[in-house]
This record gives C-alpha cells, structure tokens and sequence, in this order.
C-alpha cells in the first residue's frame, strides 16, 4: 500500500517506524489515517523481518489532535458515521494483538482519540513538553471509543477527572497517573526511543508473542482462569528452542542467539 497520511520502514535492527504525516490537521485521526495505520501494523505483523514497532509523528508539536471533527459534524447517514468508527476499535485490538512490542514516542500534544492509540502501545516514551488529555466534552462530545482503554489503565478518579473535565494534563502528570512510562528532554528523546526499541528488537520474537498474548488474555479474566492459562503458557513456553538457548546462554555467560521457534 502507498502510504499518503504516514511514512512506514523498516531499519536493518528489526524496528518499523510508523510515523503519522499529516502536519495540516495536525494528525486528525481521519479514515484514511485510520485505514493506513491498519494497513502499517498489519505488515509489521506478518513481517518476520519486525520484532518491535515505533508510532511517532513527524509534526513537532502534536502526536496527534485526535477524531477528525469535521468528519463528526458531515452531513452523511449517522448509520455511516457509525460504522466509520469500526476502525477506532479494530485499531486498538490490531495493536494489543500484535505479538510485537510497541512503543508510542509522544513528542508532542496526545489529545482525545489518539490517547487510546496510546494506550494501547505497550509503552509510551514522552517529551517534557506533550501533554495528554480527553477534550471531547468541550467541544459537545465523549471519550466513549477510548474509554475503556483509559479505565483499564488510569486509576478511576483520575479517569473521570479527565474526561468529565477535559483539560490537559502535562508528560510528568501522564507518567504519574500511568498513562506514560518514561518523560525526557526534547535532546534525549530520541536516543530513548531508539535505546528501548533496540533493546525490545533483542529479544526472542517468540517468547516475546507468547508473553504479550497472555498479558492481554489474562486482564479481564477471573484469578482462577488467569492463573490456569498463564500456566499453560509456561508450558508451551518450554517447548520452544529459544528458552533452551536462552538458559544455555545464560550460563556460558554470552549473549543468545534467537531462532524464533
């Protein structure tokens, strides 16, 4: 697919970057964005070449504004409207189902939908400068498509100071209330990102799947459950060749050689 909202490639150390490029919105979340940021992660999952993804953005300033407004307010059928939002939650499970690691590198403002694209990435790396926030009541609307990737990762009050209120809330406030995992400087950020992407990139592709499936299997399941089948998932993880080289590697004192099987 010939990309015309984003850049995608691919780097000689196993990371796909993904890079929104739409500066004149401010990376609106449109359904041609959507439709492309599909299209990206689902190479870079059936690319055995990737074993991490970056989402980042090439303005300076915003990762992304959010839901495209104008596409809210369009005078089409609400029963197209609605099934334009599919992509929203198709987005969100594409990415926690990835079987790759994913970082989000925040270099700027993570407002209203493109919060949950956030959230969804297994870790999010941000500039001291980007603040994050659901403005949507403020302009007659909800954080509805977001809102259960929010509450299963931001305490509930905090939650619903967000979105009842809808103000913004700065990088080190995102990282307190769990929403971010690491803020630094402008100068440092992309050595950050490139450190966390190289070292995830190092590690066995399929442990790393077995590990990220069951992590988001298990969330809601009862203790019972979640317990039975993080079990059996440590079963099938010794049936693979690389825990065994792993384990050898570890005590030769070298660092493993990953086969993926």
């Amino acid at each position: 697919m010939a990309y015309e909202a984003l850049l995608y490639e691919v780097t000689g150390d196993g990371v796909a970057r993904i890079s929104m490029n739409l500066p004149d919105t401010r990376n609106a979340l449109s359904n041609q964005l959507l439709s492309e940021l599909i299209d990206a992660f689902e190479s870079a999952r059936d690319d055995e070449r990737v074993r991490c993804v970056v989402l980042g953005s090439t303005h300076e300033k915003v990762f992304s504004s959010g839901g495209n407004l104008e596409g809210f307010a369009a005078d089409v059928p609400p029963v197209h409207k609605h099934f334009g939002t599919e992509r929203f939650p198709r987005l969100f499970k594409l990415i926690m189902e990835l079987g790759k690691p994913t970082i989000c590198a925040a270099n700027g403002h993570v407002l209203a939908g493109s919060l949950g694209i956030a959230l969804a990435c297994d870790l999010v790396v941000a500039k001291d400068t980007a603040t994050f926030g659901t403005p949507e009541i403020n302009v007659g609307v909800f954080p509805f498509m977001i809102m259960a990737l929010i509450y299963r990762n931001v305490p509930r009050k905090k939650a619903n100071e967000l979105m009842l209120l809808g103000e913004r809330i700065s990088a080190e406030e995102a990282r307190e209330a769990g929403i971010v995992n690491r803020v630094v400087t402008a100068e440092e950020f992309d050595a950050a990102v490139d450190d966390w992407a190289a070292r995830l990139a190092a590690k066995s592709p399929v442990l790393m799947k077995l590990g990220k499936d069951a992590m988001y299997r298990q969330l809601d399941m009862p203790l019972d459950e979640a317990l039975e089948h993080l079990r059996s998932q440590l079963s099938l993880a010794f049936t693979t060749e690389d825990i065994q080289e792993g384990v050898r590697a570890f005590f030769e004192k070298r660092d493993p050689s990953w086969t993926g099987r």
